[in-house]
């Protein structure tokens, strides 16, 4: 690999760049790393470097400031077997670090020094955009599970999670309440074709529309077996408002109570 020559001179001449430029906030985890990086990059399939004999790793960005000169380096970074190369991409001269972490991945990727994973043998996923939203995709867990059950936990109700309504049916919910009979699933916008953010795929149309309607229909017997066996069932969309979902579920267990209150955003999980 190769660097980059500079793109333009530093703007802060008579005085260090400021700290929202190129230093992070102290103290963030490293999934909002891992996350501020992902949007740099656009994308977390984006930031893949080829390593070699079919190898590959994900590269982070990291800012250095030179204090002599004032100036803001951007560098590719990895890991290679304990290793952790380094390769110099160029300087960037923007107000805020997101901005030139940005400006650094489009130099890197200008340079050739970034490169594409190619699909496991038999993976349905055609590029590294779909199956990074695949990856995205947990079966459980989810935030939107996470917040949902903790509003439920602090409104006093208590639940099962991840079970079947019915145990002789293969189908599972995301929060169950056995003696009150009412079962609750929070769908993922991309695997149960959400119809304000599902997007039809460009490759492989055919074999996607089929999967993704199937699953609609998958999701509507569930809901029509579980109602003719006595249940409620509520379905939740990732993208809905976590207390609005929380509320539909407790108006239907505790209509005495139909509201939650709304929690400080601090204190809700992520």
């Amino acid at each position: 690999m190769t660097g980059m020559a500079p793109t333009e001179p530093s703007r802060w001449k008579d005085k260090p760049p400021p700290a929202r430029a190129w230093k992070g906030r102290e103290g963030r985890s490293r999934e909002a790393l891992a996350a501020e990086q992902d949007r740099a990059a656009s994308g977390r399939h984006r930031r893949m470097v080829d390593l070699g004999d079919g190898r590959f790793a994900r590269a982070s960005i990291e800012l250095k400031v030179l204090p002599k000169t004032r100036r803001i380096r951007a560098y590719l970074r990895w890991s290679d077997k304990g290793r952790s190369p380094a390769e110099y991409v160029g300087e960037v001269a923007h107000e805020t670090r997101g901005a030139n972490l940005a400006q650094a991945w489009e130099m890197a990727r200008d340079a050739g020094l970034l490169a594409e994973e190619p699909p496991p043998e038999r993976s349905w996923a055609t590029s590294p955009a779909v199956r990074s939203v695949m990856r995205g995709n947990r079966s459980r867990d989810t935030k939107p599970e996470i917040r949902l059950r903790s509003l439920l936990h602090r409104a006093g109700l208590r639940y099962r999670v991840g079970i079947r309504p019915l145990p002789q049916l293969r189908r599972t919910a995301d929060v169950v309440f056995p003696k009150a009979r009412v079962a609750v699933f929070v769908d993922g916008c991309f695997w149960h074709g959400c119809p304000e953010h599902h997007r039809p795929a460009t490759k492989n149309i055919d074999f996607w529309r089929e999967k993704i309607e199937g699953n609609r229909k998958r999701d509507a017997e569930t809901d029509s077996l579980l109602r003719q066996a006595g249940w409620t069932v509520i379905r939740v969309w990732e993208h809905d408002d976590p207390v609005d979902a929380a509320n539909r579920v407790i108006a239907v267990l505790r209509p005495e109570r139909a509201t939650v209150e709304r929690p400080d955003l601090q204190t809700m999980p992520t």
